[in-house]
């Protein structure tokens, strides 16, 4: 197994600070999103380059730390065609130069149509919604498949994917190579969020073989609502049957702690590390 944690997490920028945090709190890598990391790297078109991020990968793999994912997360059916034809063309920058940094996986959820922030919205789950999806992320692939890479897609309850099966479906009509990030808080809302264990056994099923990480997140359960986001390790779920089940899956997943920061990291480190071990 190894754990990573977003590098915008750690609460600083430049690639030597994140590897000092790294070898500090004992962790493997990062999910590397470059202009939430790096002064240097704006969200914008052109703003990565295979300089830039061979700069960025060389030094992760002289300190022997890993980038399994490099997001550039946009959202494909916003209202604002300009902004989402610029996330997908930042996108694509990504897709181009993530090899340099040691990582050939680049990934974003699946977006909504209520624009900012993503959540729900009753267009979301319309066949208009899901072929909108497919129609950019196939795109996106082809890209991907001309230069090395492979575009990985993230399901939420709120978003086009909003369940396990939308985002299998989305995938078997894209019909090109692509893998999963699988965060299972995400999929949780007011109805079926103490069959949170439904819901991973039903993913590890359908995306075997095909899931690039596991974001990783404790939550406590809520009357009549999403469940609520918490520290890791001090919420509501089973993390050792969380973590058996991962592990049986595969021994050698990647999990990613996600909105995980500050006093809290060393703690949510100290517990995946212990409960892997135990079970």
């Amino acid at each position: 197994m190894k754990l990573c944690i977003r590098a915008h997490d750690l609460g600083v920028r430049g690639t030597e600070d994140i590897l000092e945090q790294l070898e500090r709190l004992g962790l493997d890598g990062v999910q590397m999103v470059c202009y939430k990391a790096y002064d240097e790297i704006p969200y914008a078109p052109g703003a990565i380059t295979p300089e830039k991020a061979a700069e960025i990968g060389g030094a992760f793999s002289r300190a022997g730390k890993i980038i399994p994912l490099v997001g550039a997360y946009f959202n494909p059916v916003h209202s604002d065609r300009e902004k989402a034809a610029r996330g997908k063309d930042i996108f694509a920058d990504y897709l181009r130069c993530c090899r340099a940094m040691g990582c050939d996986v680049v990934g974003s959820e699946t977006g909504s149509f209520s624009d900012d922030p993503w959540v729900y919205h009753p267009r979301n789950r319309t066949e208009e919604a899901l072929q909108s999806v497919v129609a950019t992320f196939s795109e996106l692939c082809d890209i991907a498949a001309d230069c090395g890479s492979t575009v990985a897609m993230e399901g939420a309850e709120g978003h086009v994917c909003w369940d396990v099966d939308t985002l299998a479906r989305a995938r078997r009509m894209i019909g090109r190579k692509t893998r999963v990030i699988f965060d299972l808080y995400n999929y949780m809302d007011a109805d079926n969020q103490r069959d949170y264990l439904g819901i991973l056994d039903r993913g590890l099923d359908i995306f075997a073989g095909e899931i690039q990480l596991f974001h990783m997140k404790d939550c406590n359960f809520a009357r009549g609502r999403r469940p609520v986001q918490v520290p890791l390790g001090t919420g509501e779920l089973d993390m050792r049957a969380i973590l058996k089940r991962i592990k049986v899956y595969d021994s050698e997943a990647v999990l990613m702690l996600e909105e995980t920061t500050g006093e809290d990291i060393p703690h949510a480190v100290e517990t995946i590390r212990r409960v892997w071990a135990e079970v």
